[in-house]
């Protein structure tokens, strides 16, 4: 096996472990998105992995410099972001519970699309930084062209990811029988737990400054499989 296919294994496993947020909320989408289809949900899942794909390529090209001014604060953008979505989604859901004859069940929204692939894709710049050690060996007038195909990787493993969230998400909405004030407390209460995680993660666990070692077992596992 070349270092091609051995790098392809690692940043696949990196882009599903990158995936997991934007798999949970794919979940919440599809749960509680009363006017969802094929076509929004497929807005869904390309926002995501689009977004997934560009945050490492803008670590990669600005490197450390960049990260080192908003390393201290990128969970609380997160944190920030999935906590209004995730509140304003529980309010709702509780208001339709005492009130369902004033509400309206929940509806597509590009904007919350959007925030929601920001949220869930900030923690991939770090990735982009790490990236710069990686090489697939697609090297043509003193570039490394790598990096383009392994953000795309990333981008390609969150759409599938997302879209199966979504699937899921509305078999579960299917099971509520169309109850969307509970679909969007349960969704409301997994983006606040998300959010929660990041915090948790950055400030007790510190998984993002220790994104380098995660990678380098990857390195060391992929090495026992092809050995």
């Amino acid at each position: 096996m070349n270092v091609f296919w051995t790098t392809f294994w690692e940043i696949f496993l990196i882009g599903i472990g990158l995936a997991m947020d934007a798999f949970a909320v794919s979940i919440c989408n599809g749960l509680s998105i009363c006017n969802l289809n094929k076509k929004k949900a497929l807005i869904i899942a390309i926002t995501f992995g689009l977004m997934q794909g560009i945050m490492p390529l803008i670590g990669y090209f600005v490197g450390t410099i960049f990260y080192a001014y908003i390393r201290d604060f990128d969970h609380w953008v997160a944190f920030i972001l999935l906590a209004l979505i995730g509140g304003k989604m529980l309010f709702d859901g509780i208001k339709a519970l005492a009130k369902p004859e004033q509400t309206k069940p929940k509806m597509f929204s590009y904007k919350e699309v959007f925030l929601q692939g920001i949220a869930t894709s900030i923690d991939a710049l770090i990735i982009g930084v790490t990236l710069c050690s990686m090489t697939m060996g697609l090297v043509a007038n003193n570039f490394d062209w790598s990096i383009f195909v392994e953000t795309g990787i990333i981008a390609v493993v969150t759409f599938i990811i997302s879209a199966i969230g979504i699937f899921l998400g509305g078999g579960i909405n299917r099971l509520l029988k169309g109850k969307y004030a509970i679909a969007e407390i349960i969704g409301g209460v997994i983006l606040i737990g998300i959010g929660i995680k990041t915090i948790l993660d950055h400030l007790v666990f510190n998984t993002a400054t220790d994104m380098m070692p995660i990678i380098d077992s990857f390195n060391f596992y992929i090495s026992i499989i092809i050995h």
